[in-house]
């Protein structure tokens, strides 16, 4: 596929770039809580803008209903933009209309703007291809002629949306530095990775992760299992769970994984339980076939956490999605943080595949740098590793 420094070389200044970027950021009223997807926007942006470019990025920001919505709008993103960017960044009050026209109209060479969330328009998400067509050719109109299209939100590729797909068909049409890096990597960990390659899946429920368990357990030596779907696991052992996370309509292909994969499959020894689900509540840790009534495990316990962390500090390659327990609450993030900072200590070649993990990794005040690659695209990635056809990546490649 044809890669930023492609378009670099054939020169941008006075050119309108279309980016789209993944800003799909957490936020609490109009504060953001982590900014790290912006952040990671910053090398393909910055290179356009020093290049002299035009820069349009396009983005969404949560899941409103195809129309405008106050408490999804990019205005907090576009500000902390025009702060990391060190330049005002103009935010469009619209997609595609009269606002983003101006807006657009209005640039200089080396400057951004932003256009209003673009999942407000209903066409972005349509399962109908003439639909997303039709919002892919306002937004090829809205940058004109000689424009190019620039594809940097690795959280998005798996998803054949308007923005992310239909629109690399209208304009010529390049990876960004973050999507190129993402699609090396995950390469590299579906290839031959350095062995031993252990896997660490976390989250709530075995049915999100499912189909990469299954396609994972052939290729790995070790697959840890923490989070809230431990306890499916647990229970497909025969061991009572309490009032713990359980999706009872997993249980049997739960049980055809241990039968098959046991050897590999690691699952916690002991367990935090609560009382109740708060961050306050009455919590002890209990061995992980002990856990009473009436109570929930909300994280792992020390010994679970020494077991991953042996296993974890004799591989060579390491790939973490999902926290090991409820790590927004600080008497259940020990298990998180304990695993997380085994990582850190070993000597692997180490990946945390986005979404939650990567925000635990700053909430926790643990050393990005501690890791070799932290992914903006926590379902993208396990969707690569499965095995799936991601769209977004595929029309780059002039597959689709």
């Amino acid at each position: 596929m044809k890669d930023l420094d492609d378009l670099l070389s054939e020169g941008v200044r006075g050119r309108r770039v279309l980016v789209r970027a993944d800003l799909n950021v957490p936020l609490d009223g109009d504060r953001i809580t982590d900014d790290g997807r912006v952040r990671a926007s910053l090398p393909t942006l910055s290179k356009l803008a020093e290049a002299g470019a035009q820069v349009v990025v396009t983005a969404h920001l949560g899941r409103p209903k195809g129309e405008p919505d106050s408490k999804y709008s990019l205005a907090p993103v576009a500000r902390r933009l025009g702060e990391l960017l060190g330049a005002e960044v103009a935010l469009a009050d619209d997609v595609v209309g009269e606002s983003a026209r101006s807006v657009v109209d209005g640039l200089t060479d080396g400057s951004v703007a932003v256009l209003e969330n673009v999942r407000f328009d209903p066409r972005e998400t349509s399962k109908d291809d003439t639909e997303r067509g039709a919002l892919a050719d306002e937004l090829a109109a809205l940058v004109g002629s000689g424009a190019a299209f620039v594809s940097d939100g690795f959280g998005v590729v798996h998803r054949e949306q308007a923005s992310v797909y239909d629109v690399a068909k209208r304009l010529p049409a390049f990876a960004g530095g973050l999507v190129l890096s993402e699609v090396e990597v995950l390469r590299t960990l579906s290839g031959d990775p350095r062995r031993p390659y252990v896997v660490l899946l976390g989250g709530s429920k075995v049915s999100d992760k499912l189909g990469v368990i299954t396609a994972l357990l052939p290729k790995v030596d070790s697959l840890l299992i923490g989070g809230g779907m431990a306890f499916t696991f647990l229970a497909a052992q025969g061991y009572g769970t309490g009032a713990s996370l359980l999706q009872e309509d997993q249980l049997d292909n739960t049980r055809k994984l241990l039968a098959e994969h046991g050897d590999k499959l690691v699952l916690p020894e002991d367990v935090v339980v609560a009382d109740r689900f708060a961050a306050d509540a009455a919590h002890e840790t209990v061995a992980a076939d002990a856990i009473p009534d009436g109570w929930m495990g909300l994280d792992i316990g020390p010994r679970s956490v020494a077991r991953f962390a042996e296993v974890l500090g004799s591989a060579a390659t390491v790939f973490w999605n999902g926290p090991a327990g409820v790590f927004e609450f600080p008497a259940f993030a020990e298990g998180t943080r304990g695993v997380a900072q085994a990582i850190i200590d070993s000597a692997a070649f180490s990946v945390v595949g986005g979404g939650d993990s990567a925000a635990a990794v700053r909430t926790l005040g643990l050393s990005e740098d501690g890791f070799s690659h932290i992914s903006t695209g926590g379902g993208a990635s396990l969707e690569f590793l499965e095995g799936k056809d991601l769209p977004g990546v595929a029309v780059l490649e002039g597959e689709r």
